[in-house]
């Protein structure tokens, strides 16, 4: 499986697709004004507690208050207030956790008022982004990323990723980071660290250990409601979590943000520094790709399958909808469960890709075209979970219930990517009704007599659908000859099959338009 990161830098941000074997598969959006990242660390402050949610509404400088729940507080919640409230009056020297003394852990069937109180500050971390109407979804329970290994302060746990397999492996790597992490901070091992060295984890230890203390350096003098600490930019975010050797090329349009991602990935991975490409063509990176024709095909209600079958795809606020349809598909009597298990798993492995493609996260139900052998049912279920097996977002998928439908949760942490296909018409501006045809031709005379007696233009030609060319020339006693008569000037017309009905431009000698 060949990877491909294809990065377009704009004004309002980037757009950043991910191809595999040449296939579309995610599309990320870094807006430029985006101040709610994922990960972004901020001095919270309470504004309202809610007993009967057991949550608090919280100021992160958001239009809405976010929303912090108590079992998003984290166990060591109270050591997180504790070290806030000793950095704030400035009692707390060491930048580490060396001399720090743990408090209890909070019990999962608590209350959030026994804890937080109102106007109180607290650190709180990015969890879920503003999606629709509602704020940020917080978490007290801080942690720091980085490519090889996650740092979570106030514990001592080293947790290891579940797909490395190999016992050997995971001794080992237990024992370098117990070896090299500092007191009280547990550590996750990400999938990535598998077959890795000592001087690479430590490293990236050291990296995490040193935005630790850019941390409690800078909690002391934040404002309320102010960011802390920030996540990286999406393009590096991207790169860290899933840069690996299946990665042919990273093409960026952009010289400043190649510069910057080419010492990122030469940082985190320095033999993989020149697949990270400068793209300089005249083309639009997209096209060049064929990226945009990919967004076009992919987004939009309808989905079309390689097979004649398609998706239709609907959304609403509690969930997403997706029907399975043979379409023109079309098979033998006597083989019609097998032609519907072979048009559900086409759209089985379309689904796994439009989940990533298009971020779509909560609930989601599929209705796959009805089958009657269980071992066709199973097979399916199997099929829909290896390929949902390449989703990076936390998910879980039910088998098929009596009624032939799947139901997928999917994690929501961004909101959804939402791309209109349909394209405005041309004729009628998208208002349904275009110019009366009968003056289109009043629309030309006045127009050509502009350019010939205000701006004197020369060896005009004039461009129309093909239906408006065959009329204009049509008879003897054409409108061609009119306008010779007219002027005094033979004005050429030239048929454009493109155009649309009532379209029409004017060209110089030059062949280029002249602007009216």
């Amino acid at each position: 499986m060949v990877k491909e990161l294809i990065i377009n830098s704009g004004p309002q941000g980037s757009t950043i697709a991910l191809l595999q074997d040449k296939q579309l598969v995610e599309l990320n959006k870094e807006q430029v004004n985006n101040n709610y990242a994922v990960g972004d660390i901020y001095l919270g402050k309470i504004k309202k507690i809610m007993p009967g949610l057991n949550a608090a509404f919280v100021d992160v400088g958001y239009e809405k208050d976010a929303f912090l729940h108590y079992l998003d507080l984290g166990p060591q919640v109270k050591s997180l207030m504790k070290l806030t409230k000793y950095i704030k009056s400035g009692n707390h020297q060491d930048k580490l956790l060396n001399n720090f003394k743990l408090e209890e852990e909070i019990t999962k069937s608590g209350k959030i008022a026994d804890l937080v109180s109102r106007n109180m500050l607290l650190p709180v971390q990015i969890a879920k982004e503003p999606i629709s109407t509602k704020g940020p979804r917080l978490s007290a329970d801080l942690s720091i990323a980085g490519r090889f290994v996650v740092l979570v302060p106030f514990s001592d746990a080293t947790s290891i990723s579940k797909k490395i397999k190999s016992n050997g492996e995971r001794t080992r790597l237990r024992k370098i980071i117990e070896s090299i992490k500092p007191k009280n901070f547990g550590v996750i091992i990400r999938t990535v660290s598998e077959g890795k060295g000592v001087e690479e984890l430590q490293k990236d230890l050291l990296d995490l250990v040193a935005k630790w203390e850019r941390f409690t350096t800078r909690l002391k003098t934040t404002n309320p409601a102010e960011k802390v600490l920030g996540e990286m930019g999406r393009t590096s975010t991207i790169l860290r979590d899933i840069l690996n050797p299946d990665f042919a090329n990273v093409y960026i349009d952009d010289a400043a943000l190649y510069e910057e991602v080419r010492a990122y990935v030469h940082e985190i991975s320095p033999e993989m520094e020149k697949i990270v490409k400068h793209y300089k063509q005249k083309e639009p990176i997209f096209e060049h790709f064929g990226v945009d024709k990919q967004i076009k095909a992919a987004f939009g209600r309808t989905v079309n399958l390689p097979g004649g079958a398609y998706l239709v795809i609907e959304h609403t606020e509690a969930l997403h909808v997706i029907d399975v349809n043979s379409g023109n598909r079309t098979a033998s009597k006597e083989n019609q469960d097998e032609n519907a298990f072979l048009v559900n798993k086409e759209a089985a492995r379309e689904i796994a890709r439009q989940l990533r493609l298009r971020d779509m996260g909560g609930i989601v139900v599929v209705d796959f075209i009805d089958m009657h052998k269980p071992a066709n049912r199973k097979e399916l279920f199997d099929y829909l979970r290896e390929q949902m097996n390449l989703d990076r977002a936390k998910h879980t998928i039910l088998p098929p219930s009596k009624f032939g439908l799947v139901q997928i949760t999917r994690q929501r942490v961004r909101p959804e990517m939402n791309i209109i296909t349909n394209e405005k018409c041309p004729s009628c501006d998208g208002t349904g009704e275009i110019k009366a045809s009968i003056v289109l031709l009043d629309d030309v005379a006045a127009n050509l007599a502009f350019i010939i007696k205000e701006q004197n233009e020369k060896n005009i030609t004039l461009c129309v659908h093909p239906y408006i060319e065959a009329y204009i020339k049509k008879g003897i006693f054409n409108l061609q000859w009119k306008w010779f008569s007219n002027y005094g000037r033979w004005i050429k017309v030239k048929a454009e099959p493109s155009y649309h009905l009532t379209e029409f431009h004017f060209l110089n000698s030059k062949e280029e338009e002249i602007k009216l």
